[in-house]
């Protein structure tokens, strides 16, 4: 063969894999100079998920370094632009595909100017701190970065007000009723003198590891900041909440009746959910969806013996006291109790588990009157102990399933001990696929044998009830105007859930425009995605090469989780494991 034949094969080959090679490299520079920038601009913003970087000061959230954000994106995403994804090679295109989402996402929030508005019913600016509080401490180095941070309050806190004065300026606010509900958490803070203050906490029990002189000092340090920066800071922003900010804040609950609120709450869906539907598609299928689930519940009734309506059943679930803890050790011990029998069976569902543990604890006092039931995530899952008769038995094995294992407390650490994908997957949070994935763990607690009665059955239908009202009571709220007494109704009629959590259910969604879509709809796409794999394989699926599947990818869109499943079914249904790709 001639020479010049050989150079022209040797090119059309050579040509493609040059091009993949330089797109990929500028798509990996890209995404890792962007989340190094990222991790640096949130460092010290602890909250619940879980540390964010190590540093003795908070972020910097003044309306500057907000629009320095918004153009730091905006810039990110046209350079986006200028990657054509078909030239990235496989599992380059899936990063491609939930990097832009994210950023998206994040630059959608900014151009909203959301960090107007830093608060909602069970998370605030002021409340997230208390995460840093509750921390790990080993060496000096540590207490004094707290310190740092401690020192740094009043600042932070004099940024965040400014920051609602400007969002009050324009009618960006929250409900006054949601204003109302945050006093209590501020003031116990502002109240609390000494060493009964939140903030003293790490020193109660220091680490042995410090030396006694030392420990003596650093805690003396600490009384003197709190006496002078912490307490302060608390004060004034409460008199902000309560003689400025709640004066001026909206009536209206609808996020539609905020500046421009058409299209922010369509940011808000597509940013909870991933997807593109509006939001009378997602009323009607959340109706849909209550009716069949209400024909369940009532077939569950009919196999506990009991003789009456609906609502009667409903009454007696939240009367009757052998459905309640009689006190927060008996909740804490069942949770656990169930915790561990979902260990004793978890691996014959999921090939791959993390091997982070997680503990069980009692949702702190200072957040528990306005927290939900419970909370998971990385080594921990928070059960809430305040109100014993808002917190049925019936439905914790359905808590425990969705926030601890095979749920947050599993995917979550899961994703991060996952090789091979960048940190932007391994530690992002796509709402539509974490929740998806825990309620869908609500889902295989049937399959798994968790649900022993016919109560804990039908405390795990109340909670998809529960899940599909959230379809139909945010849209609701958000777009139709709702009252807060609609919502409560609605849930009261068509849910177990108890007087309290309903109304703290109810705050919640008032608060958070959109987020309450995530669930169910994430859900449903996990669960068409199986029986879309179970029908194209056969007798060839296995269930936990498909549980690996949908935990091996990190949090991602459901389109793209779509795309993965696909792929699945495309290989023959083996574990990616197993194909050599994790």
């Amino acid at each position: 063969m001639k020479r010049g034949l050989w150079l022209a094969l040797a090119l059309t080959v050579a040509a493609p894999v040059a091009f993949a090679d330089e797109a990929n490299s500028r798509f990996h520079a890209l995404y890792q100079r962007e989340w190094t920038w990222r991790q640096a601009q949130f460092a010290g913003a602890d909250d619940e998920d879980g540390p964010s970087q190590t540093t003795d000061h908070l972020p910097r959230v003044d309306a500057d370094t907000q629009q320095a954000r918004e153009t730091y994106w905006a810039g990110v995403l046209a350079e986006l632009d200028r990657i054509d994804p078909s030239r990235l090679d496989a599992a380059g295109r899936v990063n491609y595909a939930v990097y832009r989402e994210q950023v998206q996402t994040l630059l959608a929030d900014q151009r909203a100017h959301t960090w107007q508005m830093p608060f909602n019913a069970d998370t605030a600016f002021w409340s997230n701190l208390g995460f840093s509080a509750r921390g790990t401490f080993l060496t000096p180095e540590d207490y004094q970065r707290y310190l740092g941070k401690l020192r740094d309050i009043p600042r932070y806190f004099d940024e965040q007000i400014a920051n609602m004065r400007l969002g009050l300026a324009r009618g960006f606010t929250q409900p006054r009723l949601i204003v109302d509900s945050q006093y209590g958490s501020i003031q116990a803070v502002s109240d609390a003198k000494g060493e009964s203050n939140l903030f003293y906490t790490p020193f109660r029990r220091m680490a042995a590891s410090v030396p006694a002189s030392e420990q003596a000092r650093l805690r003396k340090e600490a009384l003197a900041i709190i006496d002078a920066k912490v307490i302060p800071a608390y004060t004034k922003l409460l008199a902000f909440m309560r003689d400025d900010y709640a004066p001026k804040a909206r009536t209206s609950l609808a996020a539609v009746d905020l500046p421009d609120g058409e299209a922010y709450y369509r940011v808000k869906i597509r940013e909870f959910t991933t997807l593109d539907l509006p939001p009378a598609q997602i009323h009607a299928l959340g109706l849909k969806e209550m009716a069949n689930i209400h024909q369940q519940m009532l077939d569950t009734i009919a196999q506990t013996g009991f003789k009456g309506r609906f609502a009667d059943f409903l009454r007696f679930l939240r009367t009757d006291p052998r459905f309640y803890a009689k006190t927060p050790d008996e909740l804490l011990k069942d949770a656990a109790w169930i915790a561990k029998e979902v260990d004793g069976v978890v691996g014959d569902y999921i090939g791959r588990l993390p091997r982070r543990r997680f503990a069980i604890k009692p949702v702190p006092d200072d957040l528990a009157p306005v927290y939900t039931g419970g909370r998971g995530g990385p080594g921990i899952y928070l059960v809430n102990t305040y109100n014993l008769p808002a917190r049925p038995l019936y439905s914790l094995p359905a808590l425990t399933l969705h926030e601890s294992s095979p749920g947050h407390a599993l995917q979550m650490p899961l994703a991060e001990e996952t090789q091979g994908l960048p940190d932007f997957r391994r530690y992002g949070y796509i709402s539509a696929y974490g929740e998806g994935w825990a309620l869908y763990c609500e889902y295989l607690g049937q399959e798994m044998g968790i649900y022993h009665t016919p109560y804990e059955r039908f405390g795990y239908l109340s909670y998809q009830a529960w899940r599909a009202a959230r379809l139909v009571v945010d849209t609701g709220i958000h777009q139709m105007h709702w009252t807060r007494e609609q919502a409560r109704q609605y849930l009261r009629d068509n849910t177990a859930l108890a007087e309290h959590e309903i109304d703290t259910e109810v705050d919640r969604y008032i608060a958070w425009p959109g987020q309450a879509l995530s669930y169910y709809l994430g859900e449903m796409a996990i669960r068409d995605d199986r029986a879309r794999a179970e029908k194209a394989l056969g007798k060839a699926f296995d269930l936990r090469a498909f549980h690996d599947t949908v935990l091996s990818t990190g949090s991602v869109p459901l389109p793209v989780l779509g795309q993965q499943v696909d792929a699945f079914i495309a290989r023959g249904g083996t574990s990616p494991y197993d194909t050599g790709e994790h």
